[in-house]
């Protein structure tokens, strides 16, 4: 069949979660189907990103939100009643764009990722599937306490609108998926049941032990480091966590891997708490180093970077707020840490202790590889597509 792929980011580099998930399900789809992608970026995207897309796409155009047009998509949101995240990403030259793909190509199925994009196709009377990916009103929720002052009624107001529309954009959809059970439970309205779990998967060929490479660091934490709860949770592993360490390991070697490191990250950066920024292997970053935390306490969604963590074999510690989404069993498969000093203990003892910290990495391993492939979920989703279209 014809899929006509939404996205709100172009899917490539794979530096953010919604990339990650749509470039594995637009190249798993493409083995199959004829996908065509429409995309909007905030930045020209670069020949080598353009190529790979191309490999695994059938047609794929882009669309660049200029500065000026960023600025008034945002102000229009001060006068309708959409959540910013939607206008933020929409006009009537984009809907029209869209339309004239649908009439070109005549796809079989309209693919969009991530309410950002509902606006485009909502009214559209091809099938239609809506990924949510998470739930958005609840991130947003979470994140009013950090903001300052000046702020907090803007993401006041951002979670309202997002309340709404969640569950107000899903009638016009033949079907809605979701990341995980966790982020479903948190979509408002009373036939969320309707939405089906479609999980992440992990490359395995890539995300894979290196027993050759020396262990540099003691802790790894990756991610995009721009991404607010990302920002939030180094800042609380630096502050809040470190010191509980420090007391015992003065010279514990931290690293913080990955791209867009926001300034107050990259003021951190020094010998025993090392920011890299962009890195094009990030496979080789986890395999120098031990153990891999993630003490996150705001966001939403399944964190990729644990898969990935336990794929390669690394034990991992984090919060409760991110296992609820991943499921994994505590103390068996992942430990599970509710403050800075429990944090801490669970380092040193997986440190001090090479036989328990072996355990928990292969009880890890064994759970993503039982629990997330790409494969499985791909032949998941596709059969929701052909489910909708026949």
């Amino acid at each position: 069949m014809k899929i006509l792929y939404l996205t709100s980011r172009f899917p490539y580099p794979l530096e953010k979660g919604d990339k990650l998930r749509a470039y594995n399900q637009i190249k798993e789809l493409s083995k199959t189907h004829q996908v065509i992608l429409y995309s909007i970026t905030e930045n020209k995207v670069i020949d080598k990103s353009n190529s790979e897309i191309e490999k695994i796409t059938y047609f794929h155009q882009v669309s660049v939100l200029s500065s000026i047009q960023k600025y008034l998509n945002l102000v229009r949101g001060l006068v309708n009643s959409l959540p910013f995240q939607i206008n933020y990403f929409y006009n009537k030259s984009r809907k029209v764009n869209v339309e004239k793909l649908i009439i070109r190509f005549n796809p079989d199925l309209i693919f969009c990722q991530l309410i950002r994009m509902s606006e485009l196709v909502k009214n559209s009377n091809k099938p239609k599937v809506l990924d949510y990916m998470d739930a958005f009103s609840k991130g947003i929720e979470r994140r009013i306490e950090e903001q300052p002052f000046y702020l907090k009624w803007i993401y006041g107001l951002e979670h309202k609108r997002l309340l709404e529309y969640e569950a107000k954009i899903h009638p016009f959809f033949d079907a809605s998926i979701i990341i995980s059970n966790a982020d479903k439970d948190l979509i408002p309205m009373n036939n969320a049941g309707a939405i089906e779990i479609v999980r992440n998967g992990v490359n395995f060929d890539y995300f894979k032990p290196q027993p050759q490479t020396t262990k540099e660091f003691d802790l790894v934490f990756t991610g995009n480091m721009s991404y607010a709860p990302n920002v939030s949770a180094v800042l609380y592993l630096h502050n809040e966590i470190l010191p509980f360490l420090k007391a015992k390991l003065p010279d514990i070697k931290i690293l913080i891997a990955g791209a867009n490191p926001a300034s107050k990250i990259i003021e951190l950066h020094n010998v025993n708490f090392v920011v890299t920024g962009w890195v094009e292997e990030i496979n080789d970053y986890y395999a120098k180093s031990k153990i891999f935390i993630a003490p996150m306490h705001i966001g939403t969604g399944l964190q990729n970077k644990l898969l990935e963590a336990m794929a390669m074999h690394l034990p991992c510690i984090t919060s409760p707020l991110v296992n609820k989404s991943l499921g994994a069993i505590e103390n068996e498969e992942i430990l599970i840490a509710n403050n800075a000093e429990e944090f801490a203990n669970f380092v040193l003892q997986l440190l001090q202790q090479k036989d328990f910290a072996d355990k928990i990495a292969s009880a890890g391993f064994e759970f993503v590889k039982r629990n997330f492939t790409w494969s499985k979920t791909i032949e998941q989703l596709n059969s929701i597509l052909i489910r909708i279209v026949s």
